[in-house]
């Protein structure tokens, strides 16, 4: 166990926290003297894991330096039926072969964050895959409908009458039935999974069990600054990126995500994160600088300290080779501002290119994509007949001189 004191080792586990239920409960479990259960899930609904999932992962490994136990629950299970959490209509259900390849990759993933040595790993359908019909009648019976729908998303598509499939519903009781299952102390989680994690207090209480503690963060935003980071949406950045593409990708992040990131994604001190917020406020820090420092940060963790210098000694060559400078970066891209709807749609590639007025024609465009010199954010483009979707603050260069930067009207 951790040689800090409870206050001590509670104010480590807070960092970041958004809710924390509940306080006092912490602080009694950390009396018990013994190394609490920490459960965190991740629903292999897609075959990589991304710095938002590294949000909770960091802090997970914050609680194995505490000398707590973290148990990594692979919802293998749980994938099937999909998680309902900020969905706006009902999330297509994976077979098992699917669920099965995506989770074959997560706990390497993991291991480059995470101490595995020290990790109890728990794919939930083994407990989940072996309830009978009637354990699930039971199951369903401690719960009713309208609990269900004190949801926001299903009291949301209730009123806008979406469908609301009625295997939606069993999903918190599943992943709250974890919590039970595998006897957690506290449970990790994001914002939006508040209601799943009080659902896993509620049956522990249910079977005779003290309930857990919940702990949420926040959802980061992804690349586009605005919604949160999602595969899906193609605004990630993956934990299996190469360092290069990885920097250029945190490079291009708004200027508004830097102090978020810093505070999530690295070891900082909160008190060098002000500073450096302070610095950049008051025009003494190029927020250039502060991302090429963030982005080594993160790389650094995920790949090796030599691996994030070298990826930020590539990015400046990558510029200077094309006649740019990093501080010529944002100066020389012309705001390209586009219907949001825009922003949802796929489009070829040199069909933007002309309607934002980068080229005379789109005929121009595809000779320029055909011949290596275009490249959207780090990204060279040589497909001719490339289709997009437009992601707000990409940057999108034709040769040396024309740049510009995708921005909603």
């Amino acid at each position: 166990m951790s040689k800090l004191t409870i206050a001590e080792q509670i104010a480590a586990m807070r960092r970041g926290v958004v809710d924390l239920i509940s306080p006092a409960e912490l602080e009694a479990k950390l009396k018990l003297g013994r190394p609490l259960r920490v459960k965190f899930g991740a629903d292999p609904s897609a075959p990589d894991l991304h710095l938002g999932h590294c949000v909770q992962l960091r802090a997970l490994r914050r609680m194995q330096e505490l000398g707590h136990q973290v148990v990594f629950i692979v919802g293998d299970f749980t994938a099937m039926i999909g998680d309902p959490s900020g969905r706006s209509a009902t999330r297509p259900q994976l077979t098992r072969k699917q669920v099965e390849e995506n989770a074959a990759t997560y706990v390497a993933q993991a291991d480059r964050i995470l101490d595995i040595s020290k990790l109890e790993i728990r794919f939930n359908s083994e407990f989940l895959g072996t309830l009978t019909s009637e354990d699930m009648i039971r199951l369903a019976g401690k719960f009713t409908v309208a609990q269900m729908l004190e949801r926001e998303d299903f009291t949301k598509r209730f009123s806008e009458q979406s469908p609301i499939g009625l295997h939606e519903l069993f999903y918190p009781l599943m992943q709250g039935y974890d919590s039970y299952a595998i006897e957690a102390d506290i449970e990790f989680g994001g914002t939006d999974q508040t209601f799943n994690l009080l659902v896993g207090r509620e049956m522990q209480r249910l079977h005779g069990m003290t309930e857990q503690v919940v702990m949420t963060r926040p959802l980061i935003p992804g690349t586009d600054g605005e919604k949160k980071m999602s595969k899906s949406l193609g605004n990630y950045i993956a934990v299996l990126d190469s360092p290069e593409e990885m920097f250029g990708k945190l490079m291009s992040l708004p200027d508004k995500l830097i102090p978020m990131y810093f505070e999530y994604l690295t070891d900082v001190p909160m008190a060098e994160i002000d500073a450096l917020v302070a610095a950049m406020g008051a025009g003494e820090l190029n927020p250039r600088d502060a991302k090429d420092q963030l982005a080594q940060a993160i790389i650094t963790e995920l790949h090796g300290a030599e691996a994030g210098r070298e990826a930020s000694a590539s990015f400046r060559r990558t510029f200077s080779g094309r006649g740019q400078t990093l501080d010529d970066f944002r100066a020389v891209a012309e705001p390209a501002a586009l219907p949001a709807t825009v922003f949802s749609e796929e489009v070829p590639l040199a069909k933007l290119m002309h309607d934002i007025g980068m080229t005379a024609s789109s005929g121009e465009a595809r000779r320029l994509i055909e011949g290596g010199a275009v490249f959207i954010d780090e990204d060279k483009v040589t497909d001719p007949k490339a289709i997009i979707t437009p992601r707000e603050g990409a940057v999108l260069r034709a040769g040396k001189r024309r740049v510009a930067v995708l921005v909603k009207v």
